[in-house]
């Protein structure tokens, strides 16, 4: 089988052969009775029984070049080495479309190739993200997870020098603005747009060597860049990351914060606040990509306003494009309603800091994973734990317990010590915070206390208690809980002299709706928001 020059289509209409070829069932073997198809702007996807094969379009545009087929080939290879890094029994391999001697074409054949097609193992599409969030099927397990996939696939993706940091996010302000420019008359709020690119780019100012820092240490790499809901399903239990972008490497080495952004952002779009501020927190224990001079708070709001921005402008384009005008008002209201999110994530609340604290199996940690979502604009709260931390400081993962030193009165000392720090940071970038510990010393809660007084915010301490019987039911049948206290512990911990609790005392031991409920109240926000 010899390759096609890089010189053009032999025939201008072969792709139409390629698509009737494909959309036969016989090409996907015996039992193959119909071939599902997906089509985008650049792509054709034919979905069979078992396999899937996907046809890039042949065309240009000014961010990507389809136009002949040995450039398709490239893209084609690029996709199937680019997706393997967090996908790799999906993505299969590439595959000729042949010109067999009687003048067919063929899968595979004999003959010359003239295009080429990935191919993929079908999955189910039930799986897919997007879909499990409109039916309700994601959860908290499965948000952590993610989580702790994205974050591996970070850490281990190559760090690169040429692309992010303040310069980068420039040219991606820049394009948005000329996009919004672009937009026809009527279909969203020009001179809302004018002041998202103004806000955008004081931040940018602002931020330019936080952003330069963070690609000069490393946190610039080859990443997905196209992180929503709809390129993560699950395979084999697990989620999985798929159809990353090959076509642009601009477009994908890129700050891996932003990289997570677009989850985050989607996941808020959607009204899921509370499981994009589940999928921060964790990503952020995992990475400790919260501290540092490099630390990723600062940048957030920024990265999730560009985010959204770029859904906006993409919506007005496709509002323009569509000729069903029941379809075309309601793609123009989406894109106002993300231009709408873009100015929100750029105009925070002022930060808060709240310390819930508690003897082993009070519920604080579930406390205060639940209020987070409700301080301060998405993602919500940077929830500190001082269980998370500790493992981080002590370099094992979230899930592996602890032998007895990493409990050593120097490591608690240690862990403190970074939990104060850490919280102290992220309110200084502007982020609501809540601390996570036992505070169960008098001068813990007096030193997360003085931490608020540093930041010059707003404190408020919850206590949350429950009769010992009941806490010790719940530390020893609680799952997927990173804390390593057991009834022992919580034994120990009852005999402590907790001193005088100057904090607002929440019973816990009822239901969880109501130890929820009054925790909102606490802190002054009300339950259905966000």
């Amino acid at each position: 089988m010899t390759s096609a020059s890089g010189n053009g289509d032999s025939q201008p209409d072969i792709q139409d052969e390629i698509i009737r070829l494909l959309s036969d069932p016989a090409v996907f073997g015996p039992g193959a009775d119909t071939v599902d198809r997906i089509e985008t702007h650049v792509s054709l996807v034919f979905l069979g029984p078992g396999r899937v094969y996907k046809l890039k379009r042949a065309v240009t545009f000014p961010y990507l070049d389809f136009s002949t087929p040995g450039k398709r080939r490239l893209a084609c290879e690029a996709e199937v080495r680019i997706n393997r890094r967090t996908a790799p029994s999906i993505y299969l391999g590439v595959v000729a479309i042949t010109r067999e001697a009687d003048g067919t074409l063929a899968l595979d054949g004999d003959g010359e190739a003239v295009d080429w097609v990935v191919e993929m193992k079908r999955f189910d599409e039930n799986t897919l993200f997007d879909r499990l969030a409109r039916k309700g099927g994601l959860g908290r397990a499965m948000m952590e997870d993610l989580a702790d996939a994205i974050a591996d696939f970070h850490q281990n993706a190559a760090s690169r020098a040429d692309g992010g940091g303040g310069d980068g996010i420039a040219m991606i302000i820049d394009s948005n603005a000329e996009c919004f420019a672009g937009v026809e008359e009527g279909i969203l709020d020009r001179a809302r747009a004018e002041t998202l690119t103004e806000s955008s780019q004081k931040a940018l100012k602002a931020l330019a060597p936080v952003l330069d820092r963070r690609r000069d240490s490393g946190r610039v790499r080859h990443c997905h860049g196209d992180l929503h809901l709809r390129n993560i399903c699950i395979v084999d239990g697990r989620p999985t990351l798929f159809d990353a972008i090959e076509f642009n490497d601009a477009f994908a080495t890129i700050d891996v914060l932003y990289d997570l952004a677009f989850l985050l952002m989607d996941l808020d779009h959607r009204g899921l606040r509370r499981l994009a501020n589940i999928v921060f927190n964790r990503y952020l224990d995992v990475t400790g990509d919260g501290t540092g001079e490099a630390g990723g708070l600062p940048v957030m709001a920024l990265f999730l306003s560009m985010r959204a921005a770029i859904r906006s402008h993409v919506d007005a384009a496709q509002a323009e494009a569509l000729s069903d005008r029941e379809k075309a008002r309601a793609r123009a209201e989406e894109s106002n309603d993300y231009l709408n999110m873009a100015l929100n994530y750029l105009a925070p609340e002022p930060p808060r800091l709240i310390a819930v604290g508690g003897l082993s199996g009070s519920g604080k940690s579930r406390m205060a994973r639940e209020l987070a979502p409700f301080l301060g604009v998405a993602p919500g709260a940077r929830v500190v734990r001082s269980d998370s931390t500790r493992k981080r400081l002590a370099g094992v993962p979230l899930t592996q317990r602890l032998g007895n030193q990493g409990y050593s009165a120097a490591m608690t000392e240690r862990t403190f010590e970074a939990v104060y720090e850490e919280v102290l940071a992220a309110l200084r970038a502007g982020q609501s915070v809540i601390a996570d510990a036992v505070f169960a010393k008098p001068e813990s809660r007096r030193a997360i206390e003085r931490v608020a007084d540093q930041a010059g915010v707003p404190f408020r301490g919850l206590w949350l208690e429950a009769p010992a019987e009941v806490m010790a039911r719940r530390v020893t049948e609680r799952q997927r809980n990173i804390s390593d206290a057991d009834a022992g512990i919580l034994e120990l911990q009852l005999t402590y002299d907790l001193g005088p609790i100057e904090w607002h005392r929440v019973d816990s031991s009822g239901p969880r709706e109501e130890t929820l409920k009054a925790g909102l109240g606490l802190i002054g926000a009300q339950a259905g928001i966000p």
